[in-house]
């Protein structure tokens, strides 16, 4: 019988290298479209209307590139095919979107613009972050598993990390961080154009190291994984699917709580550590340089976050207990989210950053291991984390639907609040990771 070898180590960072490179042009986009927005001019309460676009599209895009990749095969691969495409439309859109406030266009033309450009790139962003998650899923055996996801979880961190600091690089070297109004600063323009360019390299690297399991590969392994299963016949598809409910309802309270920090956290800290009045009446002078200094530091304490769950993912292989790693982990980030707007001093909040980076480690890692697990011997790999990804896309519409309102008549219009109440959605989370019916206890590594 024919089993999935063990990778090599260097296999495992070529497979996710390309991963890199996504999650750099991923993290540009999380830490500076509530930014650009306001720039253009938008009410602080619609913010979240905004960010309802994307996950629209990913819960279409997804799901169908998982099906069809599941049923593909050339020359190029299996999953590697959309890859490309993904990155393509990726590079392209990233040097329009900044763009959207210099074109000319209305206030009201600017945003639809952007809007349009934040779409595309959110969904050719996941497009290409899909196919890796798919190809480990699809290469790596299950003893590895855990160990390949964490890798993708250190780049991802590192991914987010770079970034997150680009602006506020560019700005310490001389590059403007604030200009006319309705234009974005040309520190997040060249942020972004980089961001491009550094996605395309690491892809690259990543399809010229790998090379994909033909389909009869595929199916051997599928066999084997049939007659080693000594439960049922194969996989057994009605526990796996309970397992897959379990954790999309663990992702619904994660998703609501970090969307609600990539919404709402530049203006969080603009009232909390630089002065600014984020009040819908007031928030009028949205260049001035005390709001586009918050916007640059708010990439810093993002990187705060990124280098905390690369530590992190780092310890997560060597707990024996998956859930318990899961958990603990969801516990340390709400409790950085709660005591976020206690800290009114710019350097004093990298602890609860460093603290929601713990959170972003295990989300990023550990629900694609149980799912994957589950799923292993099924010949929709592909098709299940298509639709797995829903369960990130639906609570950020949520979010979306409901967050303005929420800010406006539940928080009067503190950004701040918004934080705190992603940390008690956080700790709702945590506890239902408890209600998850993995039974393989060990986070296993190789």
């Amino acid at each position: 019988m024919k089993t999935k070898p063990d990778l090599s180590t260097s296999k495992l960072w070529y497979l996710s290298f390309g991963f890199l490179g996504v999650q750099i042009a991923f993290g540009l986009q999380s830490a500076n479209l509530s930014r650009i927005f306001s720039t253009l001019g938008a009410d602080p309460t619609k913010l979240g209307y905004f960010w309802m676009l994307p996950p629209l599209m990913g819960m279409i895009v997804q799901p169908l590139v998982g099906l069809f990749s599941d049923k593909t095969w050339n020359r190029f691969g299996r999953r590697i095919p959309y890859l490309f495409v993904g990155t393509a439309v990726a590079v392209l859109v990233m040097a329009f979107l900044p763009n959207s406030g210099n074109l000319g266009l209305s206030i009201a033309a600017a945003m639809i613009f952007g809007a349009i450009m934040f779409m595309l790139l959110d969904t050719s962003i996941n497009m290409a972050m899909q196919p890796f998650k798919m190809m480990v899923g699809d290469m790596v055996n299950e003893k590895q598993k855990t160990r390949a996801y964490s890798i993708q979880s250190f780049l991802c961190n590192a991914g987010g990390f770079i970034a997150y600091l680009l602006p506020f690089f560019l700005t310490a070297v001389g590059v403007a961080n604030t200009a006319a109004d309705g234009v974005v600063p040309d520190s997040v323009k060249w942020s972004f154009y980089g961001g491009a360019a550094v996605m395309a390299i690491c892809v690259v690297v990543t399809v010229m190291k790998i090379k994909e399991y033909t389909p009869q590969q595929m199916s051997e392994f599928r066999e084997n994984v049939a007659q080693t299963d000594t439960q049922s016949k194969g996989f057994d598809k009605s526990k796996a699917v309970k397992i897959f409910m379990q954790v999309a309802l663990v992702q619904f309270f994660c998703w609501v709580a970090f969307q609600c920090m990539y919404v709402y956290s530049h203006n969080a800290i603009s009232e909390v550590a630089f002065g600014v009045d984020t009040l819908v009446e007031n928030f009028k002078d949205i260049q001035k340089v005390e709001y586009q200094a918050a916007g640059n530091w708010n990439g810093i304490l993002l990187a705060v976050m990124s280098a905390a769950s690369i530590l992190w993912a780092m310890a997560l292989p060597k707990f024996k207990n998956i859930k318990v790693a899961y958990a603990l982990s969801l516990v340390v980030g709400a409790i950085g989210f709660l005591i976020m707007p206690y800290f009114t001093n710019k350097w004093a909040l990298f602890i609860p950053y460093f603290m929601a980076g713990f959170a972003w480690a295990a989300m990023l890692a550990l629900p694609f291991t149980i799912v994957t697990n589950a799923f292993e011997g099924s010949k929709r790999m592909g098709t299940v984390l298509g639709l797995f990804n829903c369960s990130i896309c639906i609570p950020q519409i949520v979010l979306g639907a409901v967050g303005g309102s929420m800010l406006k008549h539940w928080f009067e219009n503190h950004n701040a609040s918004m934080i705190v109440f992603a940390g008690g959605v956080l700790l709702v989370g945590a506890l239902a990771v408890f209600f998850i019916s993995e039974k393989r206890k060990a986070v296993k590594n190789a």
